[in-house]
């Protein structure tokens, strides 16, 4: 079908990230660098890479947010234990809830509903409309780095954020498995197609320490990182393990406590990009 170059209605990642369709954040904030957290597919740690990644940074002294663009499937509230519960000001902007130790700012569909168990039941252009109040309406303010954790695959949400939102960079996550490689090939070309730089590759769940000896053991076989990279032109950032304490901090709402050394040459390829 031939292009009629009316770009607000155009749902076709091919044409392009088209500079018109980007939108501005409200004037109070100053957001240095935006970093999204993505894959081809679901359940491969994209929560987990980007509160470790946020954790790592806010360590190191950066000033950190986190934008939860998955609206049907949040996990960062939890992760950090935020509780339901945003205010805001006289020009309906929203101040997003803060963790306690590191000052990491969170926005995301739970902390706007009252029950987080209930299901989010909306059709693309009102989850659309979400991430762009999220991103717009929300007093962000001084960041050095916005991370957007992005639903799963490459839909129509997915396709938002990226046309919407000036992302400077993409962190795409894949699991050592035959089958990921596709997946991530697939996020690629997103990517290539909606013209935004590629940072590299995550391979969570990659290994685990064994209790007795502490040499990694690797339940899914070998890594598939290099391979995927090499086949793909990225840059391999990290392996993060299968980790039970992990597991548990996230789960408790202490995600601030995470040990992050496993995530250090990724904060800093983050840091450099």
């Amino acid at each position: 079908m031939a292009c009629d170059h009316n770009c607000s209605s155009c749902g076709h990642a091919s044409c392009g990230k088209n500079q018109s369709m980007l939108i501005t954040t409200n004037e109070n904030n100053h957001i240095k660098k935006i970093i999204a957290v993505m894959s081809g597919k679901g359940g491969v740690g994209k929560s987990m890479v980007t509160t470790t990644l946020a954790v790592s940074l806010a360590k190191k002294g950066y000033k950190v947010g986190i934008l939860d663009s998955d609206i049907t499937g949040p996990s960062i509230p939890k992760a950090f234990g935020l509780k339901p519960g945003v205010t805001g000001n006289s020009d309906n902007l929203m101040f997003p809830p803060m963790t306690k130790d590191l000052g990491i700012k969170v926005i995301s569909i739970n902390v706007l509903i009252d029950n987080p168990a209930e299901p989010v039941v909306w059709r693309g252009p009102v989850l659309g409309s979400a991430i762009k109040q999220f991103y717009q309406d929300v007093l962000w303010e001084e960041l050095d780095y916005l991370l957007i954790d992005m639903p799963p695959g490459t839909s129509d949400v997915a396709l938002t954020v990226f046309q919407m939102i000036p992302v400077d960079g993409v962190v795409i996550v894949s699991t050592p498995q035959d089958l990921v490689k596709m997946i991530v090939g697939k996020a690629v070309s997103m990517c290539d197609q909606m013209n935004i730089k590629i940072v590299g590759l995550v391979e969570n769940m990659a290994y685990y320490k064994c209790p007795c000896c502490g040499n990694p053991l690797y339940p899914f076989g070998p890594s598939k990182l290099d391979d995927v990279c090499e086949t793909y032109e990225l840059k391999p950032l990290a392996s993060f393990p299968i980790d039970s304490n992990i597991a548990s901090l996230i789960d408790k709402g202490n995600a601030e406590k995470i040990d992050v050394d496993f995530a250090a040459n990724l904060t800093q390829d983050v840091i450099d990009f």
